[in-house]
C-alpha cells in the first residue's frame, strides 16, 4: 500500500494551516496514497507560548475537518498532532481517522520534550503540557499501526511494545530541531526499525527559518532492514513510498529475532 507523509509549512493562521493540510491530503489520495500522515503541531506554530492559544477540544474544528477529508478521500488519515484542551489541561495530541471518517485512535504525547543543551537549545514542554498515559495502536485493512509523537521515538521500550502487539508500521509525527535533527532524527528511526523489524515513518513540518522553533524537516520512511526508502528535504512537500509487507515477512524469516528473544532472562511489558 502507498503511504504519504505531508511535510506541511505551518503558519500562524490556523484556518490557513487546516485548508492547506486538507488540500495536500486530497493531492496525496489522488496519487494513490491509502494512509496519509500530517506533521506534529500541524495547525499551530510549535512552542510553549502557542499551545494554550491554539488549543481545541477533541472533537473540535480541526478534528472535524480531518474526519471529513478522510471520509471524502476514503483513506486512513493520521492527523499529525494539535494542542488539545481537556479538563483544564493541555496535551499534544494525535488523532487518526478511518475511510468512513470515524476516529480510530487518539494519542497524547507520552514523553514530554524537556531538554537543555547548553549553547544550543533549551525547551520545556512540561511548562504547559501534560503527558498522555497510554499506548495507541489502530488496525487498518493493510496492517496494524503504532503511534508516537516526536520525543516518544527516543524511548525504545515503547516501539518494542508496539512490535510485540503486532504493529508492522510505526508512525511518529515529530518536529526535531536544528541541533537534534542532524544528530539523531534518522539514527533513531533506523534503530527502531531494525530492533523491531518494522517500517518506521516520521513526519515533520517544513522548515521555517523565521519561526521561534525551527523544525529540521526531512520526513523519512525506513524499512525493516534499516534502509531509508524515502526522505524529504527541508521544504514543504509530500513524500510517497510503497510499504511492502512481504519484504517485512521475509526479513523476519531470515533473521528471526522476535522468536529468539530470551524471555526467560529479560522482558519489556505494557503496564496499562
Amino acid at each position: 500500500f502507498r503511504l504519504a507523509l505531508i511535510q506541511l509549512r505551518v503558519s500562524a493562521v490556523k484556518s490557513d494551516n487546516l485548508q492547506r493540510a486538507c488540500e495536500l491530503v486530497r493531492e496525496a489520495s489522488a496519487k494513490g496514497a491509502k494512509i496519509v500522515a500530517l506533521p506534529e503541531c500541524f495547525n499551530s506554530p510549535y512552542g510553549t507560548q502557542y499551545f494554550k492559544e491554539y488549543a481545541e477540544k477533541i472533537p473540535g474544528d480541526s478534528t472535524q475537518k480531518l474526519s471529513e477529508v478522510a471520509k471524502e478521500c476514503s483513506i486512513y488519515l493520521i492527523g499529525g498532532s494539535i494542542p488539545e484542551e481537556d479538563g483544564g489541561k493541555l496535551y499534544n495530541t494525535c488523532t487518526v481517522f478511518g475511510p468512513d471518517g470515524a476516529m480510530l485512535a487518539k494519542h497524547r504525547k507520552v514523553h514530554l520534550f524537556d531538554i537543555d543543551i547548553p549553547g544550543k537549545i533549551q525547551f520545556k514542554e512540561s511548562e504547559t503540557l501534560s503527558p498522555g498515559n497510554s499506548f495507541s495502536m489502530f488496525d487498518t485493512s493493510f496492517c496494524k499501526v503504532g503511534l508516537g509523537i516526536c520525543y516518544d521515538i527516543r524511548f525504545a521500550e515503547m516501539a518494542q511494545i508496539y512490535g510485540q502487539k503486532g504493529c508492522q508500521l510505526l508512525i511518529y509525527p515529530g518536529a526535531f530541531n536544528l541541533t537534534t535533527g542532524p544528530a539523531h532524527w534518522e539514527l533513531l528511526q533506523r534503530g527502531r526499525a531494525v530492533d523491531n523489524q518494522v517500517y518506521v515513518a516520521t513526519v515533520s513540518p517544513a522548515r521555517d527559518e523565521k519561526a521561534s522553533y525551527v523544525a529540521w524537516g526531512h520526513s523519512t520512511v525506513v524499512n525493516p532492514w534499516g534502509e531509508v526508502i524515502a526522505k524529504a528535504g527541508a521544504e514543504e512537500t509530500v513524500v510517497y513510498t510503497d510499504i511492502d509487507l512481504k519484504k517485512l515477512a521475509e526479513i523476519r524469516q531470515q533473521i528471526p529475532i522476535l522468536s529468539q528473544k530470551r524471555c526467560d532472562l529479560y522482558g519489556v511489558e505494557m503496564k496499562k
